[in-house]
């Protein structure tokens, strides 16, 4: 959610960094077998969503 709008994002770093609620985080995981690239990818997403919630928990926070 942004401005009160839902809003959809497909690549991770064209998300923006003012938004208030995470509704939904979907990352597209192909199908195996994985590449040593895509395993390399697929690691990165828990930190990703980890990021994610401290943005939102940061804004949601009454002393900022």
């Amino acid at each position: 959610m942004r401005g009160g709008s839902l809003e959809t994002y497909t690549e991770f770093e064209a998300i923006p960094r003012d938004f208030e609620h995470v509704i939904e985080f979907v990352p597209e995981i192909p199908p195996g077998p994985h590449t040593d690239q895509q395993h390399e990818e697929i690691e990165q997403w828990n930190d990703r969503l980890q990021q994610l919630m401290r943005i939102e928990h940061a804004r949601s926070s009454p002393t900022r």
